[in-house]
């Protein structure tokens, strides 16, 4: 039995972006699932890779991209949360606690965030949380801040993000914008170029 198996109706879906210009990007993405799948979260569906145009600053060798559909199964985040309390509380603190730890696996695997939109070997998303709205950030220790808004504040402009969420998830809604991917990539204002580079198996 695979983790998606286990998966079930309490589960919360969670979609998280996924882009690598440096190095070897194929092999970046497949270790930052990896990775993720090692965090306890199962990974249900995966997009095709995409190679796109970067946007924000040209001069950089473009991406590849891809999103992945994962379920936080019903215990994962256990120790997090209290016995009982605010179910939005509880997504907000199950949210942060997922951040955290793909900020985490970022910086393990060498990002450096020293060039806003620059090249880097992973960058990570957390894109939507289940049909949660969030908007909290907080000051920590180990990362000066952390910003944490769901869903993605950016993601209903960016086609590198439309094209391969609509690829799997075409009627999943934007929880703000009350509108489908389907929707937000048909009026999306973004000419950036956005190419298949390696087609998803039939079976993810």
């Amino acid at each position: 039995m695979t983790n998606a198996d286990r998966s079930n109706e309490s589960d919360i879906a969670v979609f998280i972006g996924l882009g690598s210009n440096v190095g070897d990007r194929e092999a970046n993405l497949r270790e930052a699932i990896a990775r993720i799948e090692k965090l306890g979260l199962a990974v249900v569906r995966e997009s095709s890779i995409y190679e796109t145009e970067p946007v924000g600053l040209a001069d950089q060798p473009w991406f590849l991209n891809q999103v992945i559909e994962t379920r936080i199964l019903a215990g994962l985040t256990s120790e997090h949360r209290p016995a009982l309390g605010d179910p939005e509380a509880i997504a907000t603190v199950q949210a942060e606690a997922l951040l955290y730890e793909l900020l985490k696996i970022e910086h393990e695997m060498g990002r450096a965030r020293t060039i806003a939109n620059g090249p880097r070997v992973i960058d990570i998303d957390l894109l939507l949380f289940g049909d949660k709205i969030i908007a909290h950030s907080k000051d920590d220790e180990e990362w000066p801040f952390i910003d944490l808004t769901v869903p993605h504040p950016r993601m209903h402009l960016r086609r590198f993000v439309l094209e391969p969420l609509c690829e799997i998830a075409p009627e999943i809604v934007h929880p703000v914008l009350r509108t489908t991917c389907r929707e937000m990539l048909a009026s999306l204002d973004d000419d950036s170029r956005v190419r298949v580079y390696r087609q998803r198996s039939p079976s993810t």
